[in-house]
């Protein structure tokens, strides 16, 4: 049995594709194509058949890409092992994180790993919820969040470690009439206009726990994903916005409520491939983004 088919048919189960495995292992198709006849014939059973315009995985398939997990977990744990018996994790550590996530704790991260053998590489990512786990494939940790769970949609056979949880506050204009209360319940802010985010984006899962909550459809005039233009539109108008209170500024034109009567906490949570969350120096990196996650909350709490 060859190690090399197993991670084959295991970037195949995570992939979804012939076509997007080539192109992640820089291969040609035609080349994986005969990987995968090659497996077939090695093994004495078929891996594939064909589903639509490509293929996907028999039971068998299926079974030996759960294998390659194992495998692949089993030489990260002999690595890390290493490392440790050496006392030098070192290599480069792929992130990929939400932006607004990525604000408040990369920097951070990146002064605790100065000077170490570690090299951090960070990618900015805004997707729906549900798309994060996919990242793992092509990334050590993927920084990820979910208004429902610690374990983000889509995540199911990775490992996931929460980070922080956030508080999602109402943002508006100084000078809009709800400004002035400590706080805004659900049905105070059923007549208002909002900005909201894409349909399946965690943030608005607050506004439809707004509409189940109080039986009112909201009137959300904007959908964007860029906090900044958020906020800016929210500081100039009359709208409302659902926004992070660890990263938006607020000044004498934007000012932020905390939102009572429905959940309103976001899970931050770090994303991993099992294998790869084994390897030290995933693990220091992870380290250090819990640490500044815990820094970050307990100076806003000190704030409160």
């Amino acid at each position: 049995m060859d190690p090399r088919h197993l991670e084959l048919l295991r970037e195949l189960a995570d992939r979804g594709s012939v076509s997007a495995v080539a192109a992640a292992t820089h291969r040609t198709p035609s080349a994986v194509s005969q990987q995968l006849r090659t497996a077939q014939r090695d093994l004495g059973a078929p891996l594939v058949e064909p589903h639509g315009r490509g293929v996907r995985l028999t039971d068998a398939g299926r079974l030996l890409a759960d294998g390659a997990v194992e495998v692949a977990t089993a030489l990260a744990g002999v690595q890390a092992r290493w490392d440790a018996f050496q006392d030098a994790p070192a290599g480069t550590v792929t992130v990929a994180a939400l932006p607004s996530a990525a604000t408040f704790l990369l920097p951070t991260v990146d002064v605790a790993l100065a000077g170490s053998g570690i090299r951090l590489t960070c990618t900015d990512v805004d997707l729906a919820e549900a798309a994060y786990g996919a990242l793992t494939a092509d990334h050590d940790i993927v920084i990820a969040h979910s208004l429902t769970s610690v374990r983000p949609a889509g995540t199911h056979g990775l490992t996931v470690v929460p980070v922080v949880g956030e508080p999602l506050d109402v943002a508006m204009s100084t000078h809009h009439p709800l400004a002035a209360q400590e706080t805004v319940d659900a049905h105070d802010v059923v007549g208002a206009a909002w900005i909201g985010v894409p349909a399946g984006y965690p943030f608005d899962t607050v506004l439809q726990s707004i509409e189940q909550a109080t039986g009112a459809q909201l009137d959300v005039r904007q959908r964007l994903r860029d906090n900044r233009l958020i906020e800016a539109l929210v500081a100039a108008g009359d709208r409302l916005a659902v926004l992070p209170r660890f990263t938006t500024p607020t000044d004498d034109r934007l000012t932020l409520r905390p939102l009572t009567g429905v959940p309103a906490t976001r899970h931050v949570s770090a994303v991993m491939r099992p294998d790869r969350a084994r390897r030290r120096a995933v693990r220091q990196v992870l380290d250090a983004v819990v640490r500044a996650a815990q820094e970050t909350a307990r100076r806003h709490h000190a704030l409160a």
